[in-house]
Parts: C-alpha cells; sequence; structure tokens
C-alpha cells in the first residue's frame, strides 16, 4: 500500500432511531444547535484525508437537504440506504468504493469522534492489518443469560465495547459485503469477520458515546462544552 491510500469514509445514517423514542431519526435531532449528523460529518472531516459519502434513507433525503439548506451545510455526496445498515453499507461500497483502498465506516449518530481515533484505525490499516475497531474496557458488571432464564457473572476483563469508525482493507470489505446478510451482523467487524477477516482493537474514546436515548444528546453537549 503506497504513502497516499484511496480512503473512502462511509457515515451511516440511515437508522430509523427506534430506541430513540422520537418520531425524527436521533441522527437529524438537534445536538448543541445543529443535528446531530451534521456534528458527526465535520468531526471525521477534521480528519483531514479521504472522501465522505453519507447513507440516508430515501425518506429522509429531501429532509436532509432542508437541513443542509438551513444551517448552511454543505453535505458529503450522498447515498440511498437500505432496508438494514448491511444494506446502507454495502450501497455504498458499490457506489464509491470500487477503487478504495482504506474504507472506514461510521456511525451516524456518533458525533464525538475525533481524528485521533480515526489516525488510530487508519493507521492499522496501513500498517497490515484487514480490520480494525475501536474499543473501551467494559466498566459494568456482566452476566450471562441461559436460555432458561437463569444467569452467572462473567470476568469483564475479557470483553471490550466496540466502537466505530471502524477501518478495513478495501478489498476485504469487498468482498465481505458480497455475503448473504445474517442477522449476527451487528456492525462491519462482524460481516469482515465472518468473510475470514482477523479483526485488531485500538483504543476507543469513552467519549465516543453513540446518541441512542434522548439523555445521551444532554451527555454529548456535555463533553462538547468542556472538551471541545
Amino acid at each position: 500500500m503506497h504513502k497516499d491510500p484511496k480512503i473512502l469514509h462511509i457515515i451511516v445514517a440511515a437508522g430509523s432511531g427506534a430506541r430513540f423514542g422520537s418520531a425524527l431519526p436521533k441522527q437529524f435531532c438537534l445536538m448543541a444547535g445543529r443535528p446531530v449528523l451534521m456534528e458527526t460529518i465535520d468531526r471525521i472531516r477534521s480528519y483531514g484525508h479521504g472522501r465522505i459519502v453519507v447513507v440516508v434513507s430515501e425518506s429522509m433525503m429531501s429532509f436532509w437537504a432542508e437541513l443542509c439548506q438551513r444551517h448552511s451545510f454543505t453535505s458529503p455526496c450522498v447515498v440511498v440506504g437500505g432496508s438494514t445498515r448491511y444494506d446502507s453499507v454495502r450501497n455504498a461500497i458499490m457506489a464509491y468504493g470500487d477503487d478504495a483502498e482504506i474504507i472506514t465506516v461510521h456511525d451516524g449518530a456518533r458525533p464525538l469522534a475525533g481524528p485521533d481515533i480515526m489516525e488510530r484505525v487508519v493507521d492499522a490499516v496501513r500498517s497490515g492489518c484487514k480490520g480494525v475497531v475501536p474499543a473501551v474496557a467494559v466498566t459494568d458488571s456482566l452476566r450471562i443469560i441461559s436460555p432458561s432464564g437463569s444467569s452467572e457473572a462473567v470476568d469483564r476483563s475479557a470483553f471490550r465495547a466496540v466502537q466505530t469508525p471502524q477501518a478495513f482493507c478495501g478489498q476485504v470489505l469487498r468482498e465481505a459485503y458480497s455475503l448473504p446478510y445474517r442477522p449476527e451482523f451487528t456492525d462491519d467487524a462482524s460481516v469482515a469477520e465472518a468473510a475470514g477477516a482477523e479483526i485488531a482493537i485500538v483504543e476507543g474514546s469513552p467519549r465516543n458515546i453513540k446518541i441512542t436515548h434522548p439523555a445521551d444528546i444532554i451527555l454529548a453537549e456535555t463533553y462538547m462544552k468542556w472538551n471541545g
């Protein structure tokens, strides 16, 4: 891989955000005065390398365009999402990923991923890793539940909470997304792993939260106020 590989950053923002409890998907809700997705895009832009595409559901395309006009925001290229996250990422790869040497995939609802995390995952792929995820140690106690409903404690030191952006060798991810969809594909690393790729882990950040509930927006705004 040459010194400046072609990098494609895919930001997935096509989800309905059902758990958020709002008629408006969480990535379009306001955070510090503007939509969450805009902050997410600007954080990825701050990395300074590569092309960005954002995946939006067909039903929200015109609304996203209106938001961009209202906030004087220049959107990256937009790809129409699919019925699942898997379909959305595959659509982006098919549209813009043919010649990408490194592909990163990031949740549109993670607005605080700084360029340091992107640098770590991309550098790991440049060093030869096929797939890389940022992750943080689990701080809560964990229990595993059996089919009967009983539970037992597990050693949390053996577990990590996985975040995005995740980075992959472009050819590896293209081949992975030729696989048929499986329900256990919860992120892009699980897709790449099913295709035989070994997934490395780099340090994530406790601040790199995913907006899932309304209280998460308040927490993210607090992080922005005190930490930038």
